[in-house]
């Protein structure tokens, strides 16, 4: 492989589409409820894909030094295990990416922070060094938070709460309740996106002690989990819908029978190969709900 496709591919922009679905929600109940900027929403997006980069960035560097990434294990191969990408270029590149996403953040804060008192406005500079942060540490470093099962609960906090409720903030400087049945929609099913990941690489991550929490409760009990985020996710985007009062929303409800048939399958997979597919069909299904119900909000 040219280095030019090892970096495309190491970027893995497949993933930025789910990474942008909790920003399009925000972003959508806010111009519902008569806020909003153009420039927040263009920098609001572009900071979430170079946050989503440095994480697949320090994903495959983390993972290719604790050698987690291998022969054996089944996704698609990282550009440090491949060897086209060496660590000390990898290093560069998520430290550069790391800049680059800091200073976009720190853009969209100075944009936003009309009428927003100073410590909320360095509330939100802290918050855009721990995503960067967060980001980094899922993999890289002794004490990675992914090899100790707390990815999930960050996936959820980060793609779900921060993304939701604090792009709508940037928009509204506050936020309402109702928003955070949005951030429960998103984030969980993010954290069913990560949850297939862990089931498809089940067994090589326990060999190679990256202790997740598919490690820890076991395959069985991973797909019983798996359920519970969709249904929970759906019926949180339910009550967001029926909150609004609009009866020709719940349309937006259409493409989660894909979710239905997903889940439906995944009960019965019984190899872990199986479960790569599978990643895509949710990403992109959460990508597509999102959209719809930003185009809606936006519509009425």
């Amino acid at each position: 492989m040219s280095k030019s496709k090892a970096w495309i591919s190491a970027l893995r922009l497949r993933t930025l589409p789910l990474s942008l679905s909790g920003i399009l929600l925000g972003s959508g109940f806010a111009h519902y409820n008569s806020y909003w900027d153009t420039t927040i929403f263009v920098l609001a997006m572009f900071t979430t894909i170079l946050f989503q980069i440095v994480s697949n960035l320090a994903n495959d560097l983390g993972d290719g030094i604790k050698g987690t990434d291998n022969n054996e294990r089944i996704g698609p191969e990282r550009a440090i295990q491949s060897g086209d990408i060496s660590q000390k270029e990898m290093k560069i590149a998520v430290v550069f990416t790391a800049t680059l996403s800091l200073l976009s953040a720190i853009a969209l804060i100075y944009f936003s922070a009309t009428n927003m008192p100073d410590s909320i406005v360095i509330f939100y500079v802290i918050l855009a060094i721990t995503c960067i942060a967060a980001a980094i540490t899922y993999t890289v470093g002794k004490k990675a938070y992914g090899y100790h099962g707390m990815g999930d609960i960050m996936v959820f906090i980060f793609f779900g709460v921060v993304s939701v409720l604090g792009v709508y903030s940037l928009y509204a400087k506050s936020f309402l309740d109702l928003s955070v049945l949005l951030a429960i929609f998103v984030g969980l099913l993010s954290t069913a996106v990560l949850n297939l990941n862990n089931m498809r690489d089940y067994h090589n991550d326990a060999k190679s002690k990256k202790n997740t929490l598919v490690v820890k409760m076991g395959q069985n009990n991973a797909k019983f989990y798996h359920l519970l985020l969709i249904i929970t996710a759906l019926i949180a985007l339910t009550l967001f819908l029926d909150q609004l009062g609009e009866p020709l929303a719940f349309l937006i409800l259409l493409p989660s029978v894909i979710l239905f048939v997903h889940a439906r399958k995944v009960m019965q997979i019984k190899n872990p190969k199986d479960f790569d597919p599978e990643l895509k069909k949710v990403a992109l299904t959460t990508f597509t709900i999102s959209l719809i119900t930003t185009i809606v909000l936006i519509l009425l």
